[in-house]
């Protein structure tokens, strides 16, 4: 399978797909902190659904480009 991504993330259109993760406490403070930091100190209002498929976009780009030396595969090992 190859995926081929232009920008990180997909930015501010309407999604037709959904899927459901479940983070613990520690994670999902960690993505709100991120979040309010993104607005305090680098100005950009943006939601936690934004960060995650953004994230999850230079995730697969990382792979796409290392494969094994990928920090997903790491991470995942």
């Amino acid at each position: 399978m190859s995926i081929s991504l232009e920008l990180p993330g997909s930015g501010r259109i309407r999604h037709e797909e959904k899927i459901t993760v479940y983070v613990s406490g520690e994670e999902l403070l960690a993505l709100e902190q991120a979040r309010l930091t993104l607005r305090a100190q680098h100005g950009l209002a943006v939601d936690r659904g934004r960060i995650v498929r953004t994230a999850i976009s230079l995730a697969m780009a990382d792979l796409a480009a290392k494969g094994s030396e990928s920090g997903l595969v790491r991470e995942l090992q």
